[in-house]
């Protein structure tokens, strides 16, 4: 158990952090958000082929055409290269931001209770790295080879491949290494904000939306409309960091020892004025055991009851 002088320590130290922190969570949930909608807007009127356009040349009897139908697609994503790499870069600072967030809450609650998952700080390290620079990477080559594309003489459905990225070496190696980097972003995340809602550094539904927020970086979940919870978290983040929470910030962060929110039933007592009874608590659980009565309360209890007798 850390001393007293050490728990001062650790909340001076997490208040400084916080108030550094506070305006980059802020920005990076505004440029998470910034960040798809440029990359939206500049894939938006993109050529599209549909089955019966894909199947025209084998119809005409061409298994290899000479210009493949997704040739336009190629090309109007080598005249938004530089938009796409912007709305990357903008994406990489905020991927960045939300690393540092994630950090220090992962420390915040590992000091308050040394059980929590020790793994996922690296996790978090590797992943959040991992994400805004294969990323960007992506970008990066996706414009050199669509720009190869447009000013080359192989417009052939194998060439669009390369192009794209979706076949050759480049493409699969980027496509595998960032799917691990999801991965681990998303398990560093997902384990900081249970251990977060355990010790009560967190509310739980903004708990809960940061381990949402973690999984949404995973490739299968790849949507502009679920990249708004992961925005409106760090600007929650924000809020909570520069000490503008709604009712005061959680006991936890002042007494730098686990405060668990009280649990619905414990709510639900508390409005009707009745006493709260604990369940008794299993080993290595969060929740302090209550303090003990007096030797002279018991044996004033006991004198009493022997009276009534």
């Amino acid at each position: 158990m850390p001393s007293a002088s050490e728990v001062r320590e650790q909340v001076a130290r997490e208040s400084e952090q916080r108030r550094r922190l506070a305006v980059p969570a802020f920005a990076g949930g505004l440029l998470y958000l910034l960040s798809g909608i440029i990359v939206s807007a500049s894939l938006n009127g993109a050529p599209t082929v549909g089955m019966i356009q894909g199947l025209a040349p084998a119809l005409r009897g061409e298994a290899n055409p000479r210009v493949s139908p997704r040739a336009p697609e190629v090309k109007f994503i080598s005249h938004r290269a530089l938009t796409l790499i912007a709305g990357s870069v903008v994406g990489a600072i905020s991927i960045a931001a939300l690393t540092l967030v994630v950090l220090a809450i992962f420390d915040a609650a590992r000091f308050r209770r040394p059980e929590t998952w020790r793994p996922a700080r690296p996790l978090i390290i590797a992943g959040g790295a991992g994400v805004a620079l294969l990323n960007l990477a992506h970008s990066v080559v996706l414009a050199i080879t669509s720009h190869k594309f447009a000013v080359g003489h192989d417009l052939t459905s194998h060439a669009v491949d390369k192009a794209l990225l979706t076949a050759g070496g480049v493409g699969v190696s980027l496509g595998i290494v960032g799917l691990f980097a999801a991965l681990a972003l998303a398990a560093g995340m997902v384990a900081t904000m249970v251990a977060s809602m355990r010790v009560g550094l967190t509310a739980r539904w903004v708990s809960i939306l940061g381990i949402f927020a973690g999984l949404f970086f995973l490739p299968f979940f790849a949507s502009t409309t679920l990249e708004l919870v992961t925005a409106f978290w760090l600007v929650a983040m924000g809020i909570l960091f520069i000490g503008k929470w709604p009712n005061g910030d959680p006991p936890a962060w002042a007494s730098g020892e686990a405060r668990p929110w009280p649990t619905g039933a414990e709510m639900r007592a508390a409005r009707r004025g009745e006493p709260v009874q604990a369940a008794p608590a299993a080993a290595g659980a969060d929740i302090a055991p209550a303090p003990a009565q007096p030797e002279g309360a018991r044996s004033s209890r006991r004198r009493k009851r022997g009276a009534r007798r």
